[in-house]
């Protein structure tokens, strides 16, 4: 960091941040998603905060295409994570909702990964953990704020 790390600017900070991303993967890696994929977890993270959504919304957060997100759906409604529903105005049009199985998944997920990270936050000094919290929870607000500004759910804000 330059001399300004009492006041760090954004550009001295993200390469931090991507490297503690980075680090989280790894550690993350070790508790397994199966039987789900990367792709299909966004999928979950998406439908978690944009329950009701249609195909064509979800491929558009995910950027992809219709018909390839559609493929995702298909194997997490097949593992019984995602219910596909028609919509209250149109029965042609499809809602996509999180089933009471994927809410369990992510549950399970969430805290197979928060005990990954505790064992590293026990090695930290109470206080310097609770001024990551603070900086954490600065994050996630500003992050969640940008996504919904963008109108796309990627995932990363509970993730």
């Amino acid at each position: 960091m330059t001399s300004s790390s009492a006041r760090p600017r954004p550009h001295e900070v993200a390469p931090v941040a991507a490297q503690a991303a980075e680090l989280l993967e790894v550690l993350w890696g070790r508790a397994s998603t199966a039987p789900v994929s990367a792709s299909q977890l966004r999928v979950l993270f998406i439908l978690e905060h944009q329950e009701g959504i249609n195909l064509r919304t979800l491929a558009d957060a995910l950027g992809s295409t219709p018909p390839s997100t559609s493929r995702l759906c298909d194997r997490l409604q097949a593992v019984g994570f995602v219910e596909r529903r028609p919509g209250a105005t149109s029965r042609r049009e499809l809602r996509l909702y999180l089933s009471r199985r994927g809410r369990t998944f992510l549950g399970d997920l969430r805290s197979r990964r928060e005990r990954a990270l505790e064992s590293v936050l026990e090695q930290m000094p109470a206080a310097r953990r609770t001024q990551l919290l603070q900086g954490l929870v600065a994050f996630c607000a500003a992050a969640a704020e940008e996504i919904h500004e963008d109108g796309t759910v990627t995932g990363a804000a509970t993730a």
